[in-house]
């Protein structure tokens, strides 16, 4: 079982640019249940609903119960504009499924990730069908090919087995010192680290580029310089549809 001692006080996206590398281990707690029952993992999962700061995953066997910090959110709330800038400005077709619950029924494995995003044509189709029936059904929204996790505490279940049970063909762990590793899915079912983006075109160093920046705790500043860089990246290899 892991407990990370609460970071102390509110903090604003500004003020990451001050945190020390040290600091980014504060925040976080997890606490693991061994031994549980998908029913039970099933259960929680209904009762405690989307967008609260808990995170709950599943790897068959053992259940992590995680509460987020300010460090954690804060990083989370830097990435996801970097990703969406890109997506705008590269017109990449896509959607976003932020913090859903993903849950591989058959597999009998489930979590929460911080950030995702689909990119298949027939994935992209089906999402706005749902949406446009105004669907609730979780069954009618496709598992995202996309997932960041903002990893500044080491989880203690198999967190990369159940991605490969959902199937999503990459992960981002961005790390305690603003380290971000990018992971496709491999054939084997093992998650392999590589220096670009499948589905954004954009490499490990200019995201940790954007997350180390000295003006991050100049918002304005920070934004409006990411927003001219993923202008200026033009279409994707072999570009992109509507």
């Amino acid at each position: 079982m892991s407990a990370i001692t609460t970071f102390p006080g509110p903090a604003a996206a500004g003020d990451l640019a001050s945190f020390p590398s040290s600091s980014l281990a504060h925040g976080d707690r997890r606490i693991i249940f061994p031994g549980v029952g998908w029913e039970t993992y099933e259960s929680l999962s209904r009762t405690q609903g989307e967008g609260n700061h808990v995170r709950l995953a599943y790897d068959g066997k053992d259940l992590e119960i995680m509460t987020t910090g300010y460090v954690h959110e804060i990083l989370k709330e830097l990435v996801g504009p970097i990703i969406k800038a890109v997506l705008c400005w590269r017109g990449i077709p896509h959607f976003g499924s932020g913090e859903a619950t993903l849950n591989a029924v058959n597999a009998r494995r489930g979590l929460q990730a911080d950030l995702s995003y689909g990119f298949e044509p027939d994935k992209v189709r089906m999402t706005r069908e749902a949406l446009a029936r105004g669907s609730m059904d979780p069954a009618d929204y496709p598992k995202p090919d996309l997932a960041v996790e903002i990893d500044i505490s080491p989880s203690q279940i198999d967190r990369p087995a159940i991605y490969a049970a959902l199937q999503v063909a990459e992960v981002w762990r961005i790390t305690r010192d603003r380290t971000v590793i990018i992971e496709p899915l491999q054939p084997d079912g093992s998650y392999s680290p590589a220096g670009v983006s499948q589905f954004l075109g954009i490499t490990v160093e200019e995201i940790r580029g954007w997350l180390t920046a000295e003006d991050l705790g100049q918002q304005a500043a920070w934004y409006r310089r990411l927003q001219q860089w993923a202008m200026g990246l033009g279409q994707p290899a072999g570009g992109a549809g509507a």
